[in-house]
């Protein structure tokens, strides 16, 4: 498919505010003002306002506020887990597969705590890659004894359902397991003395939209269309009224329980190895791992436009980088991203 570079879309838009322009300047004759002696005075122009105080893991404006930390919850994407409370509300969404080619998400809340989110469940083994940097507060159901022990172990609070944390709930209107919920506020209150701080930003992040890398120098693109696993087919697609990118499993649009559709700014698709450890789910199916240390191919979609770059991970505790060909680092657009964890062997990225 032949693309075109996205900032002709920008330009085009700016050419109309030229034209604008122009025609205002045309009409009657104009009579020059008469030149007036520059004012003296002894005053010292004002300063320069601040810079904007801007929400670490997003890069919009938040003004003042109290540090506090980050909160990763675990949330089911099974069928019988949709529609899913709080996802929208999200700095960032983390998809991986888990046993049997589920998908669950990952979800940080930092810059909006919504009143409740859900349903949560159980932790994994790439999970501390993935909430580690944040050194924040990591919620969940419950899980097997060594995968909640490297949560901690990586830095992280651990805030557990299972060992009768405060802000976990079970809600009546859906069977188990699919129906434990958590309250965000409750569980950020509990952060203990070392985990008080802000995140660090976890991507690098442009002032506007129209200084994302993948808007200055990626392709058009209205459609991502990706394969997890058999079971797991998100794709999202690009509104240009919204700037937004539109979620959907399969053909089913994915909305919150609210009913309001699942969007980000941006979209961030890692391809990734992923291998089967040696513990089992209660049906048999080996519990995979996605192992997010090292680097490797990765696709950023921001803007109505994608551009692929690269990914580059140190350790469980480094953030997740990511670097154009240039081997600068690639921005991505102010508000809220989702990353998509797209194993290496199975997985597909279709971009349309």
């Amino acid at each position: 498919m032949r693309t075109r570079p996205v900032r002709r879309r920008l330009a085009a838009a700016l050419l109309v505010g030229v034209a604008l322009s122009g025609a205002a300047g045309c009409g009657a004759d104009v009579v020059p003002a008469a030149s007036a002696a520059p004012a003296t005075s002894s005053t010292p122009p004002p300063p320069p306002p601040p810079p904007p105080v801007l929400w670490p893991l997003t890069g919009l404006e938040s003004g003042p506020q109290l540090p506090h930390p980050a909160l990763a919850v675990k949330i089911e994407n099974s069928p019988d887990a949709r529609p899913q409370t709080g996802l929208n509300s999200a700095d960032v969404v983390w998809e991986q597969v888990v046993e049997g080619g589920i998908s669950r998400f990952v979800a940080v809340y930092h810059s909006v705590l919504p009143a409740e989110v859900g349903p949560v469940r159980s932790v994994r083994p790439m999970d501390p890659a993935i909430a580690a940097p944040m050194h924040g507060l990591f919620a969940f159901s419950g899980g097997q004894p060594g995968y909640v022990g490297a949560v901690g172990d990586a830095g992280m609070q651990v805030l557990s359902f299972d060992a009768g944390n405060d802000g976990f709930y079970r809600i009546d209107s859906r069977d188990a397991p699919h129906n434990v919920y958590a309250a965000p506020l409750t569980l950020i209150a509990q952060a203990d003395a070392a985990h008080q701080a802000d995140p660090v930003a976890q991507f690098d992040l442009a002032p506007t939209i129209a200084e994302a890398s993948a808007v200055t120098g990626g392709a058009l693109a209205n459609v991502l269309d990706l394969k997890l696993s058999p079971s797991a087919r998100p794709n999202w697609t690009w509104d240009p009224v919204g700037l937004t990118w539109v979620r959907a499993e399969g053909t089913t649009p994915a909305v919150e329980a609210d009913g309001s559709p699942l969007r980000a700014a941006n979209v961030v698709v890692v391809r990734v190895d992923v291998v089967a450890t040696s513990a089992v789910d209660p049906a048999g199916n080996p519990v995979p791992e996605t192992v997010l240390e090292g680097r490797g191919e990765a696709l950023v979609a921001t803007g109505g436009a994608t551009l692929p770059v690269t990914w580059v991970k140190n350790s469980a505790t480094d953030r997740l980088v990511l670097l154009g060909a240039d081997g600068n680092p690639v921005r991505l657009a102010p508000g809220n991203t989702w990353v998509e964890l797209v194993p290496n062997g199975g997985g597909a990225v279709t971009v349309g």
